[in-house]
């Protein structure tokens, strides 16, 4: 649907797009709809990234550092000029909220397809946003803000404000620096942190307190404003489900409110648009307490595009980046307030590139294999494509997939189907955590609060890798060394043998599960066995399609009495993913060496990266002595420092240097093991049997630690009971989404 008047021409025909990831593809879709061209920016890091290939004109930025590409001013400024671009459009994060980016473009004579400079510089100092707004008579919660502020002025406050408090930085976002106080004991400490972390975080120490609402609800309103004066919002969102104060699920319109409190919201929501003289799409957040529904506080305003709006999109079917561009091309919103109607309900969830079942460490790959899902009402906006290298250098959302439907819980039902379609093969995702949240029965009445995700995150674990999975890689194994045409006998498995096929043993681990598949026979006719579980006749076929990548990705086809189920294989490093019927899972095929003759061997330990990374400190030297549990390496990612521990003692070997970026699982040390006496070396209390080479255990021989801390855990420790720092959509990832 069209908002604007359309009879304007568009003073330009060219829009650079200084983004990067599923929100430039998103934005470079509609430009060529409206016809106008578009030009992508790069790192040497994306160089073959998917919004590179989707643009009309790319332009490398620099290095891989965010600081040197995406976040330089001059060099996008350039890159417009170079190109002939007309307007540039930002995104969100990097450069979308700075007031100095749109600035320079003014300069430039570059459009710029956002807020007016002042406006972004107002809103992005919430201590002024406050002042702003609540002098236009917008709800504000209750608590102190007023520039430099000293530990004592805010102590005394906070008595009258009432415990418990939130304290929170005047610049930034994302919840960094935010802390809840409910004891005044603990006040002066969390003033510290708080300036501590917001200095290192914003370069900007100012602090503000808030009274703390109770059972609290992250709604916010999505608004249009053109330079003509009008001002209309689109309605509300729900992004109450938050993991660490970072959206993970949202939804329009909120469960939450009643017609009369979304009149009165969308209508504070305007009043801040106006009080900043705002133009283009914005949002304004607000928090509501679950216990209170009727009465809410404004937050903050993002002025930019959000994350989330395609549940705005889907709801009212409007295209917002056609209306940012439109906007910004000084046309005429032609719709009134009463215009805006709300169709049935949409639900967003976003992929991340972590392991839930690890602590949501961050993870990475190469994309081998790519499954999107379809329907009616289903929507996926993406960055992925096959080849793409999911790094450590920028946020690591790679995906959002929506639905919509008639009412809310046809839109649940809905979203469950497509991330069960998801798959994506070769970098670990957190698509069976959202199903499992979707699931939650408080989620699925609607009963939200920010701290539910939180709180359920530790009821999550992985689902053991099922039978059919092993099945499936073994066939896979087994069936590449069948040739696809006639050929010599002695190329097939079997060779000259007369009667009954050589019988076959694959050893593989996927998770906790350690199995072997004994295969006989042949593909048309095969005898297949888990472990001890009844053996079972299959057939078995493996096709490789045109789209298919590489020599490593086939269909794995299987028959079981009738029944017949396929499932997508990819190989990559040793490691098998696999992705059927219950979704994806990695399986590694091991030696049958690694196995332990008693349960008092001993074999060497490998150590191995929890995640793509730096090494950032090596601790030992090559050939030392190391006694179980003494540091080894420390890995950096995502801004966030990781130390990997010797497992057991022995004799380390070092095969990584500081400074060398690593891959995910990557081996980065062993230590050899020299068993005396038939005893033990000594080891991490409670190792298991995968501490031996190929082991499946070794990575969870991490510990991390956010800045300022340290923690270990050892090889075989639970990855949930390591004491993580968890770092995942934290706002401290270079051109993060600060939500």
């Amino acid at each position: 649907m069209t908002v604007l008047n359309t009879n304007q021409p568009l003073p330009f025909d060219t829009v650079l797009v200084a983004n990067r990831g599923e929100i430039a593809v998103r934005v470079i879709r509609t430009l060529r709809a409206m016809g106008l061209r578009s030009v992508a920016v790069y790192s040497d890091a994306d160089a073959h990234a998917a919004h590179v290939q989707a643009a009309d004109t790319a332009v490398r930025l620099g290095p891989a550092a965010a600081r040197d590409s995406y976040l330089n001013i001059d060099r996008v400024v350039d890159a417009a000029r170079r190109t002939g671009a007309g307007a540039v459009h930002p995104g969100y994060g990097f450069l979308s909220e700075n007031a100095t980016f749109a600035a320079a473009l003014e300069a430039a004579g570059i459009v710029f397809l956002g807020p007016p400079a002042k406006a972004i510089e107002v809103m992005g100092d919430k201590i002024t946003a406050k002042t702003t707004v609540s002098a236009s008579g917008v709800p504000v919660v209750p608590g102190i803000a007023e520039p430099g502020l000293t530990d004592d002025q805010l102590i005394a406050a906070a008595t009258d404000i009432g415990y418990p408090v939130l304290v929170k930085p005047s610049a930034g976002g994302g919840g960094k620096g935010m802390r809840r106080v409910d004891d005044p004991a603990d006040l002066p400490a969390a003033l510290v942190s708080a300036r501590r972390e917001a200095a290192s975080a914003f370069g900007d120490e100012t602090l503000f307190l808030e009274r703390f609402v109770t059972r609290p609800r992250h709604i916010e309103v999505q608004v249009l404003a053109d330079t003509h004066g009008t001002v209309l919002h689109l309605g509300e969102r729900e992004c109450s489900l938050q993991r660490r104060h970072q959206k993970v699920i949202e939804e329009a319109p909120s469960p939450l409110l009643d017609a009369e409190t979304r009149a009165r919201i969308g209508a504070a929501a305007c009043a801040t648009a106006r009080s900043v003289d705002y133009v283009g799409a914005g949002t304004v957040e607000f928090i509501v307490s679950a216990d209170r529904p009727d009465e809410f506080f404004f937050m903050e305003m993002n002025t930019r595009l959000q994350v989330e709006h395609p549940v705005t999109e889907l709801v009212t079917g409007f295209d917002l980046v056609e209306c940012q561009v439109r906007i910004a091309a000084g046309q005429r919103i032609r719709l009134e307030q009463d215009d805006i109607r709300l169709h049935g309900h949409a639900i967003e969830a976003r992929v991340y590139a972590e392991d839930p079942g690890r602590g949501f460490l961050p993870t990475g790959g190469t994309v081998l294999d790519l499954r999107e899902p379809a329907g009616s009402g289903v929507r996926m906006d993406s960055g992925l494509a096959v080849g793409t290298v999911v790094g450590s250098d920028y946020d690591p959302m790679l995906a959002k997939v929506i639905a919509h439907g008639p009412d809310r819980a046809a839109a649940l039902a809905a979203l469950d189907r497509a991330l069960a379609e998801t798959a994506v093969l070769g970098v670990r995702t957190n698509t069976d955590f959202l199903r499992f949240l979707l699931a939650d029965p408080a989620v699925v009445a609607g009963r939200l609060d920010t701290a539910l995700l939180d709180r359920r995150a530790g009821d999550f674990a992985p689902d053991p890798v099922a039978d059919d999975v092993f099945a499936a890689a073994a066939v896979y194994r087994w069936l590449r060394q069948w040739p696809s045409e006639p050929a010599d006998p002695w190329s097939y498995p079997t060779g000259w043998r007369v009667g009954t096929a050589a019988p076959i043993r694959v050893r593989l681990a996927g998770g906790d599960r350690t199995v072997h598949v004994h295969l006989t026979g042949i593909p048309d006719s095969a005898g297949l066995r888990v472990e001890d579980a009844e053996p079972v006749s299959v057939t078995a076929e493996l096709v490789r399609s045109e789209q298919d990548s590489g020599d490593s990705v086939r269909t794995v086809t299987l028959t079981f009495d009738g029944l017949r189920r396929s499932y997508r294989v990819a190989e990559s490093d040793g490691t098998l993913w696999v992705g059927g019927p219950g979704g994806v899972a990695a399986v590694r095929e091991l030696a049958e060496d690694a196995v332990r003759a008693d349960a008092a061997a001993v074999h060497d330990a490998e150590i191995r990266s929890p995640m793509p990374g730096t090494v950032l400190a090596v601790a030992a030297d090559s050939g030392a002595t190391v006694a179980a549990g003494d540091p080894v390496l420390v890995v950096e990612a995502m801004k966030m420092e990781h130390s990997l521990i010797a497992p057991l003692a022995g004799t380390v070997e070092i095969l990584v240097a500081a400074g060398a970026s690593v891959r995910l699982d990557e081996v980065l040390a062993r230590v050899h093991v020299e068993p005396a006496g038939g005893e033990s070396a000594g080891a991490v209390p409670g190792a298991g049997d995968d501490r031996s080479a190929g082991s499946a255990a070794a990575p969870d021989a991490i510990g991390s630690t956010g800045p300022g801390g340290t923690d270990t855990a050892s090889a075989t420790e639970p990855a949930s009971n390591a004491g993580t720092t968890d770092p995942a959509h934290s706002a401290e990832y270079i051109g993060a989404d600060p939500e």
